[in-house]
């Protein structure tokens, strides 16, 4: 027999047989460590697992962003939601070709010049990016947050859009042509293995044609088991706030996090 502390090293142990040490640790993330193998290959429950999330996130990129089956008439008609396009006119071609993703398509831009206000001091864009299902899940949660905690600073919002086939880099175009103060774009992250659902904020001060995503600041991994919808509108109204107060971003700004919490595994 072997001891009781050595069933850490049999990779064959059932998730039944585990030991609380390593329940804990799988606990911490969605990682799959000491996941357990037959033979020389992962269990029949792995496998299956890995195509499961394999397929979730082939069908996060390859989905079409629709603003009602994705967001619901309620949330469209409550925020006025309107959608414009980048000069992408596929997912292919937005695929295979992500310059045209960094800008609109010209029909857009006489759109945004028609409908939005100028100079505001935020302005946040919504854009597709390559998780349509980060998007429809976070965004419902976290705009509102967004939304009210500027109204709570006395800070002017521009008109919500989204952005169908977007790309980060059309943030200069959408400074330049909308002149906000900052400028902010919810966007689906490209999906991996542990979650198909995070979204991200990509930030910048008076975003223009010459900014590289040096000048930009970055909240990632907004999701159910990662930054929650509240922390991350609190970081995101911080950063816009250093952003208006030092009139920079990008690497000359620094991200003043909270302290972290350390939990000990016992």
């Amino acid at each position: 027999m072997l001891p009781e502390d050595d069933k850490l090293a049999q990779p064959d142990s059932p998730e039944t047989d585990l030991s609380e040490i390593v329940k804990k640790v799988r606990a911490q993330t969605p990682a799959r460590l000491l996941a357990g193998r037959s033979g020389a290959a992962y269990r029949t429950t792995t496998q299956l697992e890995l195509r499961e999330a394999h397929a979730a996130a082939r069908d996060a990129v390859r989905a079409e962003l629709n603003l009602l089956a994705n967001f619901g008439q309620d949330f469209v008609r409550n925020w006025n939601v309107f959608e414009v396009s980048s000069q992408a006119t596929s997912k292919d071609e937005y695929l295979l070709r992500p310059d045209l993703g960094r800008r609109l398509n010209e029909a857009s831009r006489a759109e945004l010049e028609s409908r939005c206000t100028t100079g505001r001091d935020l302005q946040i864009v919504i854009g597709d990016g390559l998780s349509v299902t980060a998007v429809a899940l976070q965004v419902p949660l976290l705009l509102p947050l967004l939304y009210e905690g500027a109204k709570m600073r006395a800070w002017s919002v521009g008109e919500i859009f989204v952005i169908r086939h977007c790309r980060v880099g059309i943030l200069n175009e959408i400074g330049e042509l909308l002149e906000p103060k900052v400028a902010v774009l919810l966007i689906g992250e490209r999906p991996g293995l542990a979650t198909a659902e995070s979204l991200s904020a990509y930030m910048a001060y008076q975003p223009k044609s010459s900014d590289t995503d040096a000048n930009r600041n970055l909240v990632s991994n907004i999701h159910a088991r990662g930054v929650s919808a509240e922390q991350a509108a609190q970081r995101i109204l911080n950063l816009a706030a250093s952003m208006m107060k030092t009139q920079k971003s990008g690497c000359e700004l620094r991200e003043e996090l909270p302290a972290v919490v350390r939990h000990e595994i016992v």
